[in-house]
């Protein structure tokens, strides 16, 4: 049988031990088989045990293989659209249900790291950076709506003390958010896996599922074995593939890049990020970059659509780096890779359920490492009977791609131009 191992990066060449996990060769039952060993998955595996389910999960590769153990790392608060969006989108009643969960993400992960003892290089305070007046108003206009639903922690930065938070002469401002952070995402997912196994819960991995018999027991076969259980939560997001034909139809992976210096010693490192917050601009196409526990700099952005994997990686996100800190142009590139997220349409997560036993989370259209912790506990919260907030996420309207999935990337990718253009000539 064919074992995946973790892509080379950073995350995976610094993981924490970790257990060898087998592969299902057995048929089992369970309440709740949990498909996806990210963020959602574990989340939702770790509220669910924490109630009383018996819970197994599947995992196509190794725990944290997808987004969870590749992205940037960064404890960013609310969605990818934000709430003024939705509120004009469904409604102030639905709008205030959603908003009032935006920032509860953050909080889970701080809970679950202080619970479970996890070692994942936890770090407070976040930064967008304006790079221009017209995304300055927006952050100013960001903070009080953030405000109007309970969120204090933030700070608005003019062009003298962003310089104190950040070495990069291109911002103008910015805002801090001290409930905002960053960590290490895989040390973060093998830590609540971790959790996860200490609670009773089982976890497979090289175990994709391969197909869903679905009815009143629904039943997940994988290549050697299968799982019988009362519910099912689907939670592979870009690494679903076909397995749910409905939920491929509204989304499309799509790539990001992220590179990883040599470490940069203190006196570099600190000159760069002072207060070791981690930063995202304001742009469309957005650059994110923190300190790691070794004082590297990880450095990602750029998106491709449809989920290729660019041939060199350092060639695209290296100059972005330099542009924001040129003092860094002797510095070496020790690892570089790609990972995929979930987009859809509205860039509001899907939330669902098919039948009456087999639920789902999906598209965090790049604002996953919050919002994936919150959705398991709404997730787990409707398996207990108590649905008014997963039912305020399933209520967002969600339309496919135009073109369907033959014209969805090209579509994007012509979207994603107008944007970048805009970011350009600073529309």
């Amino acid at each position: 049988m064919a074992n995946t191992p973790y892509p080379e990066s950073y995350y995976a060449a610094s993981a924490n031990p970790a257990p060898p996990r087998p592969a299902l060769q057995d048929d089992v039952e369970t309440d709740v088989c949990v498909i996806g060993a990210g963020y959602t998955g574990l989340s939702s595996a770790l509220f669910l045990l924490e109630n009383g389910f018996k819970v197994t999960v599947l995992e196509a590769a190794k725990v944290g293989f997808g987004a969870s153990g590749r992205n940037g790392g960064q404890i960013v608060n609310s969605y990818s659209r934000d709430i003024d969006v939705i509120e004009r989108s469904v409604g102030p009643q639905q709008a205030q249900l959603l908003g009032n969960m935006a920032f509860e993400g953050g909080r889970i992960i701080r809970e679950r790291v202080a619970k479970y003892q996890i070692q994942c290089d936890l770090k407070d305070g976040g930064v967008f950076a304006a790079l221009t007046a017209k995304q300055m108003g927006h952050l100013e206009s960001q903070k009080r709506l953030w405000e109007r639903f309970g969120h204090s922690q933030l700070e608005l930065l003019d062009q003298r003390r962003i310089r104190e938070v950040v070495a990069c002469e291109e911002y103008v401002g910015g805002m801090l958010d001290m409930s905002g952070g960053h960590i290490h995402p895989l040390n973060l997912a093998l830590g609540e896996a971790a959790a996860v196994e200490s609670l009773g819960g089982v976890i497979y991995e090289q175990s994709p599922a391969v197909r869903i018999e679905r009815g009143a027991s629904p039943v997940v076969h994988t290549p050697q074995g299968k799982v019988r259980a009362k519910f099912i939560i689907v939670a592979g997001n870009a690494y679903l593939g076909n397995l749910v034909p409905e939920l491929a139809a509204k989304s499309m992976p799509c790539g990001t890049q992220v590179i990883a210096t040599e470490p940069l010693g203190d006196e570099l490192a600190h000159s760069l990020l002072p207060q070791d917050y981690c930063v995202e601009d304001c742009n469309y196409l957005l650059d994110y970059y923190r300190l790691t526990g070794d004082k590297r700099l990880i450095f990602g952005g750029g998106v491709v659509y449809g989920a290729r994997d660019p041939a060199n990686i350092e060639a695209i996100i290296r100059p972005k780096m330099l542009k924001a800190f040129p003092q860094l142009k002797d510095v070496k590139i020790d690892y570089a890779w790609t990972g995929n997220f979930l987009l859809t349409l509205s860039r509001l997560p899907q939330v669902g359920r098919l039948g009456d036993n087999i639920y789902y989370s999906q598209g965090c259209s790049g604002h996953g490492v919050t919002y994936t912790h919150l959705a398991g506990k709404v997730l787990a919260e409707a398996l207990r009977g108590q649905a008014e907030r997963f039912d305020a996420f399933a209520d967002l309207p969600h339309y496919p791609f135009p073109g369907g999935q033959l014209l969805r990337t090209p579509f994007a990718a012509m979207g994603a131009w107008y944007y970048g253009l805009r970011d350009k000539l600073g529309f």
